[in-house]
Parts: structure tokens; sequence; C-alpha cells
């Protein structure tokens, strides 16, 4: 048995040693806690009287998940942020260990036994609702895990998930080794024409960081949307689009190299498979058994009917845009490469504003700062920077304690910047859970991770407007995990939440991002501190919902083709992964992309996250979103009576209870979609 002395990752620690986690330390921890949980929990049950308890049955188990948690949170988090290949291997050697451990666990007929037992207790009405929805999601669960399959059944339902966590992990490595593996060497400056001066700046960083002359374009994030929408060299944006739309394929400029083809085939073909053994006619139907919608028609017809909406506006967005190229610059037809610069080119002309204009205006630390200005008028919060104290596994990275009245209620890691072995995107993840055992409380503890242009030359990091509502999005699913006052693990935060409920609270906190009110403290000039001016802050509202509608399709596309490829995979009339989506795109959008387009490729929602045939749950949850941002509107967006109704009822209670429920004790309704429709433009 491993020294826990020897392991960091074995040691009772407040927060993760991330400096101490070396990748040999990974698969003997992994292997420990598994060996000690899997004895545990034979002697538990072998020890089971017959009236069975919550102390005596679901405590013991919440306690050794949590104790595995905390030794896989820092590591999986470590392969996300700061990746090697050496990490890499330890990670997916212990995710195949967790995955078998997992599965074990939830075909385990002596425990389901158990639950049921509990479930079925005259006095089991006088457990806490957290305790009750928490013993319901446990048999639900053990359903969806094949418990009730008979023994060759259950092997291979462990099979495809061990061979499922190999191919998603393959699926995302492929994904981040395609765009770090592919750079644009560029000599001369004026090949650069249009970039603002900053992204000039950082590029010419990035070739001195490679010992190169000139100046390097990446396939990061922030750096591929400033060319995009910036550069005046069509040939530049045509390359840098082709690089970016086939990472991951079997063409392109990489063509082949981290091919995901075949690995999107065969994950697709396991999840029908394993859908069909749990009863299901397609993954899709899987896919929302613990989700909030009730079909996977009405999940159809939902996005169906925002498309049938939103549809007829962005035709109308687009033959503006295209109208717009042709006669302010001769261009007779719009390629895919074109459409985000002549559509900055159109708000700029139509609004007086661009993201660039704006940078200047959002420091990040005057962001943050902005940020937590609005929790504290919400929900009376305080942030207290603690990063001194804690380790941390970059220099960049900040630790802040979430206070009230002086007493701490959480803490988070705020990564904000893009780097090398740093994954793309931005996403907010479990480091601590809330729990309470014998008295002693856990506090929870996030991971607020982004991906924005690192400060350069004494300059600080400037976002644009775009990048201040992300950093708004992940903030909102930060305090749904910290804000929660739940004492059950499974059912605290963001835990035991209905996939398509999830997004709530992060949309939720966009809104706040364009109050007057709120961007008078938001936003100060880096250099002179002056807010943003009064006819910029009009002309930037104005352009609010500039092309909402054609992004509303693209989303819309997105969550289609998603469903629709988990409900007809493999099914007779099924043509190909490309021709479902090219079919959807025929569908619904207003342009197709080139015939070299390979999203699908790089999507790693779907096929490396856990939004397969639940991509949905962005427009689901906006509906949502909208709503209770409605109910701010009406009463005021720092109404104190509406923000402490929120906080109970939505981030306290976290997944407690239903999400219907707890939206309607909110609300006092259902929800409506005249919300969304509203704020995004698309209401008559």
């Amino acid at each position: 048995m491993t020294d826990p002395n020897d392991n960091p990752l074995l040691r009772d620690s407040t927060l993760p040693p991330f400096s101490e986690i070396k990748p040999e330390h990974v698969t003997p921890a992994i292997q420990t806690l598994l060996a000690q949980a899997s004895a545990e929990l034979d002697a538990q049950l072998a020890n089971l009287p017959d009236e069975v308890t919550w102390d005596l049955l679901v405590a013991p188990i919440e306690a050794r998940g949590d104790r595995i948690n905390q030794a896989w949170s820092p590591v999986g988090h470590l392969n996300s942020v700061a990746n090697s290949d050496e990490l890499r291997k330890a990670y997916e050697e212990s995710e195949q260990l967790l995955t078998q451990y997992y599965t074990e666990l939830g075909q385990n007929q002596a425990l389901f036994n158990a639950y049921e037992a509990l479930a079925a207790r005259p006095d089991f009405a006088e457990l806490s609702q957290a305790q009750r929805k928490t013993v319901a999601n446990a048999l639900r669960d053990f359903r969806l895990s094949g418990v009730a399959l008979p023994p060759e059944q259950k092997k291979r339902y462990g099979e495809i998930q061990s061979r499922l966590s190999t191919l998603t992990s393959q699926f995302s490595n492929n994904v981040m080794d395609a765009t770090h593996g592919w750079h644009k060497h560029i000599s001369e400056e004026s090949e650069l024409s249009g970039l603002p001066e900053f992204a000039v700046a950082a590029a010419k960083q990035a070739a001195a960081d490679k010992s190169l002359e000139g100046y390097v374009l990446t396939l990061d994030v922030p750096v591929y949307f400033t060319v995009m929408s910036q550069s005046d060299n069509g040939a530049l944006r045509r390359e840098m689009y082709e690089a970016f739309n086939t990472r991951a394929s079997e063409t392109g400029p990489c063509g082949g190299q981290w091919d995901n083809t075949a690995i999107m085939e065969e994950i697709l073909a396991l999840r029908q498979e394993l859908a069909e053994l749990l009863g299901f006619s397609n993954y899709a139907e899987l896919s929302i058994a613990p989700k909030m919608a009730e079909s996977t028609q009405q999940v159809v017809s939902f996005l169906e009917d925002l498309a049938a909406k939103s549809k007829p506006y962005a035709e109308q967005e687009f033959a503006e845009l295209q109208a717009f190229a042709k006669q302010e610059y001769g261009v007779e037809s719009l390629d895919a490469w074109d459409i985000p610069y002549y559509a900055e080119k159109l708000k700029l002309k139509r609004y007086s504003i661009s993201q660039e204009e704006l940078r200047p205006y959002f420091p990040a630390n005057k962001v943050i700062d902005g940020l937590f200005e609005v929790a504290r008028r919400l929900f009376d919060l305080s942030f207290v920077d603690k990063t001194e104290e804690v380790d941390t596994w970059h220099e960049s990275v900040k630790f802040y304690e979430i206070q009230r009245n002086g007493l701490p209620l959480a803490g988070f890691y705020f990564d904000l910047y893009a780097r090398a072995k740093k994954r793309g995107g931005a996403w907010m993840d479990v480091c601590r859970q809330r729990r309470v055992a014998s008295d002693d409380v856990q506090l929870p503890v996030a991971y607020l991770v982004c991906n924005f242009n690192p400060p350069l030359d004494g300059k600080p990091s400037l976002l644009t407007h775009n990048e201040v509502t992300t950093t708004f999005h992940e903030f909102g699913h930060g305090i749904h995990h910290m804000l929660t006052q739940v004492d059950v693990a499974a059912v605290a935060g963001i835990n035991g939440v209905a996939w398509d409920a999830v997004e709530l609270p992060s949309q939720f906190m966009e809104n706040f991002c364009w109050e007057r009110e709120i961007l008078a403290f938001l936003s100060g000039h880096h250099e002179t501190g002056e807010p943003l001016p009064e006819e910029k802050l009009n002309n930037m509202l104005a352009a609010k919902n500039y092309q909402a509608a054609m992004f509303m399709l693209r989303q819309l596309e997105f969550a289609l083709f998603d469903f629709k490829l988990h409900m007809e995979f493999g099914k007779a009339g099924f043509a190909s992964v490309q021709g479902l989506l090219d079919d959807i795109r025929q569908q619904i959008a207003v342009f197709s992309p080139p015939s070299f387009n390979r999203f699908q490729h790089g999507f790693s929602h779907i096929f490396a996250g856990g939004y397969a045939a639940g991509y949905y749950s962005y427009k689901w949850a906006e509906v949502l979103s909208a709503d209770a941002y409605a109910a701010f509107e009406e009463a005021g967006i720092f109404d104190q009576a509406t923000s402490q109704r929120y906080l109970s009822e939505i981030l306290e209670k976290g997944g407690s209870e239903d999400a219907m429920v707890l939206f309607k004790n909110f609300r006092g309704r259902e929800p409506q979609v005249d919300a969304l429709l509203r704020h995004s433009g698309l209401a008559a």
C-alpha cells in the first residue's frame, strides 16, 4: 500500500497541493483509494442490519466518494490546464480504473437492494428533502447503470464504458494537439494589417517564444477570433479559417495527423449499443432520462420552433451583410472567412463600435472588481484574495475566499489566461464539494477557467465585452456550486442538477453585463481609469442584438445536430455524420460553410464533454435564465427581495429538488419563452 506521506494525493488537505503533484503519484493514489473503498464497501454491506438507515448506508458511501474526488479533482484539472505526455498517460490509466470502479458500484445488486430498503422504510419521509432526493437519484442511476441486466450484459456494459472513457479522452487530446500543432509564421508586419496593436505585439512574443524572427499566429481562440474579425488580409483569414475548422480531421494543413473521424464513429456506435442494452431505442432517449425534458420529440420541437421563429430575422441580417459587403467593398459573394470580418465592419459603420474599440475599457482586473461588486450587491458577499497563502499550478492563477459577515462560505481559483499545454475554452469545475459530517462542514471550492490574452509588455489583459460576459457566465456556474446550503454532497451545488437546467445560473449572470448602472463600475480605461464614455456605452447597448438571430441559428444548428445524431445514428436512412450536419444546415442555416469544414471533429462538448444529446441544454436553460432575469427587470436589478428569493430557491438549493419545482418556487409559474425572444431582439 502506498505511504500517504510519500503521495500528496493521499494526504488529507483542505486544498490540493498542486506544486507537489507529479504524474507518478496519480495511478498509485487512485489504486490505493479504490482498493480501500471496495474493501470498506464489502465490509459495510456484510454488516448492514435489516433496518437500513441513512447513517449506516449513505453517509459512509458519501465519505468515500468525497475522498476519491479530493484526489482525482486536481489530477483532472491539471490534465486540462498544465498538460504533459506523462500526466496524460497517468490520467488515462487512472480514468480507466475509476470507470471500472463506478461501473461495478452502479451494478452492485446488494447495494441497490439496500437503497431500495431505505426508500421503503415507513419513516423515509422523515429524512430531509436533500436526503430523499439523493436516494431517488441513486435508484434511478442504478437502473441507468444496468443493475437489472443479466451477467453477460452487465459485463458488456462495463466494456462499453471503459472503451468510451478511452475514446473521449483521445478525442479531447487530438483537439488539443491539433490546436497547438499548427501555427502561421509571418515575416512582414504588413501581412498583419488591420490587427490591433496588442495582437501584433502578442504575435511577436509568440514568435520569440519559438525562437523565430517576425510574428507567429496560433489557433488559440483569442488569436483566431481576432484575426477572423480584424485582419484585412483575406488570404490570411482563409488560411487560419481552414486550419482552425479542419482541426483533428482527415483534411486541412494537418490532415490525418490527429484525426477524430474513426473515434467519432466508434463513440456513436458504442453509445447506441449502450442505450439499447438499457432498453432505450437511441442514446438521446437515455441522455434525457435524468433531465428536465420529457421526450426526445419535445426537445426536437423546442429547437425547431425556436429556429422557425429566428430564421426570418437571420435571413434579413445576412442579406443586409451581403448588401453591405457588395456596396462598400465590391465583394460579390461572402465566404465563411469573410463573414466575421465584414460583420465587424458593418457593426462599426452602423453603431460606431467594435469589440476591439471596447478592449481598453475592460482591463481584466477592473472587470473582476466589477463582478465582485455585482455579487456583493446581490448576495451580500465579499471576496478576500488569499493567493499568497494557497498553492496553485501557475503564477498567474489567483485564489479568492468568499465571505459573508466575515465568515467564509467557499473559495475558488481564477485561471484567466491562455497558454501552452492548457485546453481552450472556458469552464467551471468542482475542486471541493460542500458536505456536512458530524457537524463538520466542508466548504465548497471551484475552479473558474478562461483563455484570455495574457498581460503583455507591462499592459494588463484587456477583454472584449464578449469576454466580459464569458467571465460572468463561468462565475455564475461557480456561485451555483459555492453558495449552496445543502449538506448532502450528491445534491449540493451543481451536483444532481438536471443537465438541461445547469446553465440557468451561468446564463443568468451574463445579463448584468448589459446594465448601464453596472457598466459604470465594470469598465475603466486601463490608462486613465475613465469609465466607458456615454456615446460608446449607448452604441454598445444599441448593438446588443446585432446579428442575434444568426447567432441563435448557429447555436440551434449545433443543438439539433447533436440531438438528431444521437437519435438517428445507425438507423435506416442515416447517411453519415457529415451528411446529417449538411441536412440540418440546409434546413435552418442562412449560410453553409465550405465542404472542407470539419466542425464536428472539434465538437468536444458532445464527444469529450458531458453534452452528448444535451447541447440543447444551452437554449433550454436560456429560456429559464431569461425568464428568471425578467423578474429582476420587473422589480429592479438589485432588488433585495428578488435577490434573496433567487439565492434561497435556486442557488442555495442546488440539486436537492427538481429544477422545475425550484424555478416555479422562484418565479411563481412555469418558464415562458417570451423573455428570451425579447432579450434577443426577436420579438415583434
